[in-house]
């Protein structure tokens, strides 16, 4: 199956990387084995970005392949290495993509402006390592943190040509020739309908004004409605700074006219929405045919008496093409002189807090299905400390207890009346579950108080057995004194 060469609308799977895990070691040197931690951080995850590039005109590139991933985080080492960062994975877009959740659908971001950019699955942050652990009351932990899982979504990109002047009209009214007229685009040009099935852009340059023009394929009767081409190409019009009617005065099919044809676009761009406010120029086309020069000239007043500056053009002689481009050009200057200047953004997309019951976490109570029922814990900080710990290591574990209890978890599973042995759930679908066992220490055998290791408080047995020694021998030296 060919692959087109012109797409507006893509799905696009992006996972940001995993954060490095923080590194648990020792200093170690020759007659000092235990010289203090010294284990680094994990590097973040990479993120995936898009980008405005102002060069691009299609969503092709996503369509070829439609999974995105970034660069996980190196781990950390010993000897206070931290690990590296994840490479980001940077999306080029084109100017004017609309992003949006593919599963909820709501509208992320609209990307327009060169340079804009979207950080739509953020990285996951690297862990700890023992090192940054360490405190006055903790001076060698023996665990470290995790790194965390990197954001993961389904996006939709949605392509809304940006174009400062957009021409619509029936298929064959001429919209590809004077795009082809008035810039160098070359788009295909034939004498049946639909001929063009992809917007056209093409760069115009009129006096010291430099603008785009946009031709907008398959609008007739009903295109509002789905009809034809209409449905997926009417909102190309949406960005456009004025709209021009291109007529065909030269038709040959029954029940067609030129003021019967603008008033058929006019109500589909009205059906459409939203574009009510922009300027308007009607062409009245072909004017190089002698009965469509003679048609064009009886319907022109009655289209001035609308209120729209009318133009008779043939793209074939180029009659009447200089004046449209200089009238196209000052809709534009006006436009750009009351539009600010964009400026480029980075915005990141972060998940809203959990408030509620506490300052940072909720406890409800819940049925398991089976008779009984489960505390469930939610709120950010604690979900993400869980992620961060290593349940295989005790320490880690009684690390994780303390923060817990350090914003009141304890203490508001006690109010709400808790009891031990109780189910506790700590996040969603992927919760870990524990059973309630409140003011139980839960650190490693060798600690006397958890994450503090009492080998760096007490002597080496080998530096015990040489003192001994030394006791022994001045003692030894004390009764020979006496003897004498």
């Amino acid at each position: 199956m060919a692959i087109p060469s012109f797409v507006d609308r893509v799905t696009l799977q992006v996972q940001g990387g995993n954060g490095g895990h923080g590194c648990a070691s020792v200093h170690r040197e020759k007659f000092k084995p235990l010289g203090g931690p010294d284990g680094g951080n994990g590097g973040d995850g990479g993120s995936v970005l898009l980008r405005v590039e102002p060069g691009l005109t299609t969503l092709v590139e996503y369509h070829r392949q439609s999974v995105r991933r970034a660069q996980n985080g190196q781990p950390g080492r010993g000897d206070h290495q931290n690990g590296s960062r994840g490479d980001d994975v940077v999306l080029g877009v084109p100017d004017g993509t609309v992003v949006s959740d593919a599963d909820t659908g709501e509208v992320l971001a609209d990307l327009t402006g060169a340079g804009a950019e979207l950080v739509v699955a953020a990285g996951g942050r690297g862990g700890l390592g023992n090192a940054a652990l360490a405190s006055s009351a903790r001076k060698a932990p023996g665990f470290a943190l995790l790194g965390e899982e990197g954001d993961g979504r389904r996006i939709q990109l949605e392509l809304k040509v940006v174009a400062d002047i957009g021409l619509v009209g029936f298929p064959s009214a001429g919209k590809s020739s004077l795009v082809a007229a008035i810039s160098r685009a070359r788009p295909k040009i034939a004498d049946y309908p639909f001929t063009t099935l992809v917007p056209n852009l093409g760069v115009v340059v009129a006096g010291e004004t430099t603008f785009t023009v946009a031709d907008v394929p398959g609008l007739i009767e009903g295109a509002s409605a789905g009809r034809g081409l209409g449905h997926d190409f009417l909102r190309h019009v949406e960005r456009c700074a004025a709209l021009v009617h291109v007529i065909d005065t030269a038709t040959y099919e029954p029940g067609r006219d030129p003021l019967s044809d603008l008033d058929v676009i006019e109500g589909e761009l009205a059906a459409h929405g939203g574009l009510e406010d922009r300027p308007r120029l009607v062409v009245l086309n072909k004017a190089d045919v002698p009965d469509a020069a003679d048609l064009a000239e009886l319907v022109r007043e009655d289209v001035a008496a609308r209120g729209w500056p009318v133009f008779v053009v043939s793209t074939m002689s180029g009659q009447g093409l200089n004046e449209l481009t200089f009238a196209m050009a000052e809709l534009v200057r006006r436009r750009r002189a009351t539009q600010p200047a964009p400026e480029p953004q980075r915005i990141v997309l972060r998940p809203e807090p959990v408030r509620g019951g506490g300052a940072e976490f909720t406890v409800d109570r819940q049925g398991d299905g089976q008779g009984g029922h489960v505390w469930r814990v939610r709120g950010t900080k604690p979900e993400r400390w869980v992620r961060q710990t290593d349940f295989n290591n005790p320490e880690a574990v009684g690390y994780l207890a303390d923060r817990l209890n350090r914003i009141g978890i304890e203490d508001r599973l006690l109010e709400l009346g808790a009891r031990a042995g109780d189910a506790v759930a700590i996040g969603g679908e992927d919760a870990v579950i524990f059973d309630f066992a409140p003011q139980v220490e839960v650190g490693a055998e060798i600690l006397s108080r958890r994450g503090e290791d009492q080998r760096l408080e007490s002597e080496r047995p080998a530096a015990q057995r040489r003192r001994a020694k030394d006791a022994e021998y001045h003692a030894a030296r004390e009764l020979e004194d006496d003897d004498e």
